[in-house]
């Protein structure tokens, strides 16, 4: 990856994450969302945008929905913040890897105090 592919890539991942946080007004957003990776395309005109969602799990649902639905605005506003010649098409895709790996570690916690 290039170097200015790689700020491009750090660029939309703050400013994504700030336009959930912080531009979306929509009620079914809960908890905490974060951008956990991006994928760009090589010419940078697609994005698969990699996001944990830390809530209960029918919080989680709604948000994940909220999300996906609000994609074209969340577009919108990165057009806006972002000069680039071309708005990357953004996808986003549910990571749930933070959240495997915190599970993980209560397992290894509860073994090693003969827990389990």
């Amino acid at each position: 990856m290039s170097l200015r592919n790689e700020r491009v890539r750090k660029t939309l991942m703050k400013e994504i994450s700030d336009i959930i946080q912080k531009e979306l007004q929509d009620s079914r957003i809960h908890g905490v969302v974060s951008i956990t990776d991006i994928e760009m395309s090589h010419d940078n005109s697609y994005a698969k945008v990699y996001y944990s969602v830390f809530a209960p799990d029918s919080e989680k649902e709604q948000t994940i929905k909220a999300i996906t639905d609000n994609t074209p605005k969340i577009r919108y506003e990165v057009g806006k913040r972002v000069r680039l010649r071309l708005t990357p098409e953004l996808r986003f895709i549910p990571d749930d890897s933070l959240e495997r790996g915190a599970n993980v570690s209560q397992l290894i916690d509860k073994i090693s105090k003969g827990e389990i």
